[in-house]
């Protein structure tokens, strides 16, 4: 199914992820974890990661620093990930999933990540665009470092002619539209930012989705958790159902919704497919503690599960 795709993603923001599940979450009182795990995460990472667990060729693009930078280093050596990271003066940052075994509750405690120096900015440019030459396809996730340019994910893939998946919200998907990605995939919330206004209703969304269509998207993506997903282009839209399932962490769901569209759409797999794809590895990844601990046999057996409505 992937064939030999590159599939080369880029982002600013990985993350350290410990991972501490209690018994009870007592807020304000001493807590005891019976279980922690680690991990290198963040956006980028998990996109990378998935892409891995299908078994399409990839290659991720990102900045490491400091201690948590040391350990990602060494864990995705492990993963055998394929990742050319650039080394950062700013140390990389540390994010806290909690989860409440009596409630299954989840919690996230996020560390934004720090500012890069500009020298550094300019190197990961550099080794993006190299890594570019080889593409097929393009995936650009996360939030940008405090003080990088609102411009920095445009500047990134302008001039390319490679399809572009662009996770990423407000002013640096806006900079990016005119350069005519073939996906945008933000969520409901990061939609409203984006445009900065309230979206109540199904029209309210429809008409937010039209308006990154026409300024440039091909595909807009949306996602909302557990429930619908809405895709359009133009004037035609579809709705995605998934399954109902028993969430264990459903953080880093939403890259694994984009790896599994950029996988689909590399491999030359027709849109409704490739969404059904991405959409079996957010459920697989839901059910799971550690993130995108998703298998590709598994994935393609949910498939099935993605119930599909035209509007």
């Amino acid at each position: 199914m992937t064939g030999s795709a590159e599939i080369v993603s880029a982002g600013l923001s990985p993350a350290w992820q410990q991972i501490l599940v209690f018994d009870q979450l007592r807020v304000g009182e001493v807590n005891r974890a019976r279980e922690a795990h680690r991990s290198a995460s963040g956006k980028i990472l998990n996109v990378a990661r998935a892409v891995h667990r299908l078994g399409a060729q990839g290659c991720a693009v990102t900045v490491l620093g400091g201690p948590a930078g040391d350990a990602m280093r060494q864990s995705l050596e492990a993963e055998r990930l394929r990742i050319r990271a650039l080394a950062s003066k700013t140390p990389s940052r540390t994010c806290t999933t909690v989860v409440d075994g009596s409630t299954g509750a989840i919690t996230e405690l996020v560390e934004n990540a720090g500012p890069l120096a500009l020298e550094e900015l300019a190197a990961f440019q550099g080794a993006f665009r190299k890594e570019a030459r080889r593409a097929s396809f393009i995936v650009l996730a996360g939030s940008l470092t405090a003080g990088a340019p609102q411009t920095l994910f445009r500047d990134l893939v302008e001039g390319l002619k490679v399809p572009v998946l662009a996770d990423i919200r407000g002013p640096e998907l806006l900079h990016l539209l005119p350069l005519k990605p073939k996906v945008v995939k933000p969520n409901r919330e990061e939609l409203e930012k984006t445009f900065a206004e309230s979206i109540r209703t199904n029209a309210d969304l429809k008409r937010a989705m039209l308006r990154l269509n026409e300024l440039g998207a091909e595909w807009v993506v949306i996602s909302q958790g557990p429930e619908v997903l809405w895709a359009c282009r133009g004037p035609e839209f579809h709705r995605f159902q998934p399954p109902r399932v028993k969430a264990l962490n459903p953080i880093g769901s939403g890259e694994a919704l984009a790896a599994g569209l950029a996988v689909g759409l590399a491999s030359g797999m027709d849109f409704i497919e490739s969404i059904r794809l991405g959409m079996a590895c957010a459920v697989e990844n839901a059910i799971t503690l550690l993130p995108i601990d998703i298998d590709k046999n598994a994935v393609h057996r949910r498939m099935g599960e993605i119930r599909h409505f035209p509007e």
